[in-house]
């Protein structure tokens, strides 16, 4: 059993910026690190990832805003987020599997889950 610990969140004026971070119980390297979103009466909602040999994708509200990251000596995944906008309200979760690229939006992917950390943009 892996444990994941969000932390970073918070409220935030539009077009202000946040960065979020996870630390997981286990080294990075043994997983590929997720970030997922869920905005009340929503669906959870992919972020972004970064694989074990770093490649990085993104969900379409995220790119060219976020910016996954993996940090080993500190043993965290973050997520810098920018330009944030009412529509980033939300519970956002860090999530660590195996995936391959044409699964890696699906929550399924993944095995375990963090309690998530909400983010509040005001206008």
């Amino acid at each position: 059993q892996v444990t994941l610990v969000e932390s970073g969140g918070g409220l935030v004026q539009a077009g202000g910026s946040l960065r979020l971070s996870c630390a997981p119980s286990s080294p990075i390297s043994d997983y590929d690190m997720g970030w997922f979103r869920q905005a009340p009466g929503k669906e959870r909602e992919f972020v972004a990832v970064v694989r074990r040999n770093n490649a990085k994708y993104y969900g379409d509200s995220a790119k060219g805003r976020f910016t996954i990251s993996r940090d080993s000596a500190k043993n965290t995944v973050d997520l810098q987020m920018s330009s944030l906008n009412f529509d980033d309200t939300g519970l956002y979760y860090c999530a660590a599997g195996s995936i391959i690229l044409s699964t890696a939006k699906r929550t399924d992917s993944y095995y375990y889950w963090g309690q998530g950390t909400q983010v509040t943009v005001s206008s």
